[in-house]
């Protein structure tokens, strides 16, 4: 093989793995593990995730380690790419992109139903209403306590008939994950009351 074609797909490779890594150029803040540094780092995040709370009734701290588990705050997140025979591009796992990592046609139907026509994905104020009004209808369909970061996520991660069929309790690595964004949930809620104070 000459150089130059050795060289060609040494940066064909090079395209392919970077490409892999899901997107996110968005910048995050620079400390997600503190809830007050976070809201004193993004100000307008902090509102918009308290306007939620007050629409949708979804506690901030809740929002947080969703969207923390969902994106790590990075406004144009997207699902990892899928290869055939490890390179061949078969595109993304799916539709999921920004903040909330909301799926097109869930997303859709947010902007039906909330008349909220121009929201876009990776502007955190419609990320966090979006988030409060999926998280109100699972409250109001399956039951799920506002507080309830645990189940909040799962059925957030399954969808709303994914949850009620159970198809959670057969991924022993979501339900890892749900108690995590459980874990990081109420250490922002602690974090939280004493940063208030």
């Amino acid at each position: 093989m000459s150089r130059a074609v050795k060289s060609t797909v040494f940066k064909l490779a090079l395209v392919l793995v970077l490409a892999a890594c899901g997107g996110g150029g968005g910048k995050a803040p620079r400390n997600l593990d503190n809830a007050c540094a976070l809201a004193r780092e993004k100000p307008a995040y902090f509102s918009a995730m308290k306007r939620t709370e007050r629409k949708w009734g979804i506690p901030v701290h809740v929002q947080m380690a969703t969207i923390h588990q969902e994106s790590r705050f990075i406004s144009n997140a997207k699902t990892p790419h899928r290869f055939a025979l490890g390179v061949i591009p078969l595109g993304r796992q799916s539709s999921a992109y920004g903040y909330s990592q909301a799926l097109d046609a869930t997303w859709d139907e947010y902007r039906r139903e909330t008349r909220n026509y121009g929201a876009k994905r990776n502007r955190f104020n419609d990320a966090a209403d979006f988030m409060g009004w999926y998280m109100d209808g699972s409250t109001e369909k399956l039951g799920i306590s506002k507080g309830d970061a645990r189940s909040q996520y799962l059925a957030y991660h399954e969808g709303r008939s994914g949850f009620a069929r159970g198809s959670h309790q057969s991924k022993g690595w979501l339900m890892a994950v749900a108690d995590r964004v459980a874990a990081r949930a109420e250490t922002y809620r602690q974090q939280l009351a004493g940063c208030r104070r």
